[in-house]
């Protein structure tokens, strides 16, 4: 697990960064349209990436309800918009419970033909599995779009400070730095640690690096 998780002041910056990006998805892609701002968490989830509390499991300082979405564990060692499609995903479940509309079955985990709807039209892509439906979703063309924008590279910022302040509690210990590939035509990206030469096999064109323009 990541070291995010074992140190409360990093989890703590990691996660008023994730809040910046749910404020930012929520005017970008549901058009504020998401009325109440759930808790944000960070615990293992295992089976899923994440979940959606559809009950108001926690209280505000004023006395107020708020729903809670859950972000694995695993996701804060994952690129940034895999992290970014696990909480637009929980997003598109809150919509969909605020909207009245049945998006899941089998206790949740079946996620039907409203929830493929719905994802799709709030930036994701959609495939099928047998065992949670239309649940298995990945970045789309809108939300692609904002990571070119650079709406998320706060959180990149904030997880490169976390490295910083780590490497100087431990000397002699190399900080990791990444670097974002992406298609220029479909807006696929990838990140490594390392100068790579990387193909788009949809496009067949070269990924380029933001220095590269």
């Amino acid at each position: 697990m990541s070291e995010v998780n074992e140190r409360p002041e990093m989890l703590s910056a990691f996660l008023a960064a994730v809040e910046q990006a749910y404020d930012d998805l929520n005017r970008e892609l549901f058009e504020s349209a998401l009325s109440k701002k759930p808790v944000i968490t960070i615990s293992p989830t295992p089976g899923s990436c994440g979940h959606f509390t559809p009950w108001e499991s926690w209280k505000d300082a004023d006395g107020n309800g708020r729903y809670e979405i859950n972000l694995g564990a695993e996701t804060i060692d994952c690129p940034t918009i895999e992290l970014m499609d696990t909480l637009v995903h929980e997003m598109v479940h809150q919509y969909c419970h605020e909207n009245g509309l049945a998006d899941t079955s089998r206790s949740g985990t079946y996620h039907n033909k409203t929830f493929r709807r719905e994802a799709m039209r709030h930036g994701l892509k959609v495939d099928h599995d047998r065992r949670v439906g239309w649940g298995v979703t990945s970045p789309g063309a809108a939300l692609l779009a904002l990571d070119r924008r650079g709406a998320f590279d706060h959180i990149d910022n904030t997880l490169h400070r976390i490295g910083a302040s780590r490497t100087a509690r431990e000397p002699g210990k190399a900080r990791s730095s990444t670097r974002k590939y992406t298609c220029p035509s479909c807006g696929m990206s990838v990140r490594a640690t390392r100068k790579v030469n990387v193909m788009c096999m949809d496009c067949e064109e070269r990924l380029t690096t933001d220095s590269e323009g």
